[in-house]
Formats: C-alpha cells, sequence, structure tokens
C-alpha cells in the first residue's frame, strides 16, 4: 500500500471533519493512550508507559488550551483537564494503574456526553430545517 497516498488520505479525512467529530476524535485518541499505558505498564514496558502518559498529557493540555473562556463551562472543564493533567502526572512518576485508570474513566465519560450533546444538537438543526 502507498503510504503517501493513506497519509493523504488521512489528512483529508481530518480536514473534512466537524468540530464535533474532531473532539471525539481526541477523546478517543486519549482513552486509547491511556489504555495502552496501563497495558504497557502491566507488561513493565516502562518506555512505552511513559511514552503513552505522556501523549495522554499532551492531548488533555490541547483540550484545554482550545477551551473558549467566554463560556462558563470552559472554566469547569478547563479546571478537570488541570486535574487529568495532575493525575496523569501522578500516575507516570510512581507509576501507579489508579490514577492512570481513574483519568481513562472521567475522559470516556466526557467523551460519552460530547457524543450525546453533538447527537442532540445534530437533531436540533434537521428539525429546524
Amino acid at each position: 500500500m502507498d503510504m503517501r497516498g493513506f497519509q493523504q488520505y488521512k489528512e483529508q479525512s481530518v480536514n473534512t471533519m466537524t468540530q464535533g467529530e474532531l473532539l471525539l476524535l481526541l477523546y478517543d485518541e486519549l482513552v486509547k493512550r491511556l489504555t495502552q499505558a496501563e497495558l504497557a505498564l502491566n507488561k513493565q514496558s516502562y518506555e512505552l508507559f511513559e511514552d503513552s502518559v505522556q501523549r495522554g498529557i499532551d492531548i488533555t493540555q490541547y483540550l484545554s488550551d482550545t477551551l473558549d473562556p467566554q463560556y462558563e463551562i470552559s472554566h469547569e472543564l478547563d479546571r478537570l483537564y488541570e486535574y487529568m493533567i495532575y493525575e496523569l502526572g501522578r500516575a507516570k512518576i510512581g507509576r501507579h494503574l489508579e490514577p492512570l485508570a481513574h483519568v481513562k474513566t472521567m475522559a470516556g465519560e466526557l467523551r460519552e456526553s460530547f457524543r450525546e450533546a453533538q447527537k442532540t444538537s445534530g437533531a436540533g438543526k434537521q428539525a429546524a430545517e
């Protein structure tokens, strides 16, 4: 398979996604990285564990950085993301599963909440048309 063609396809896919779809993709990637970190820690593959947790921190920081401060919910989400980053740091430094699992659960719940909100807002748009 031509990897350049695949890379172009991926870029085109991302460029045509809605903001809601991109947000869900970020949450999917966050949960995936945290799952990868759990598996790596169980296998005592510490380099992969640390890389996966760091990627989770980077994604969470990006989510925080892209919040729009004009909305009240953004302040609450920012505090939540800050807590998640703190917990991921604890997991990384101490090589602990508990904070990692906690953040993974939180990320999954947030993903589902945004998915439901996207469905609801999509249904509202369709009814208005």
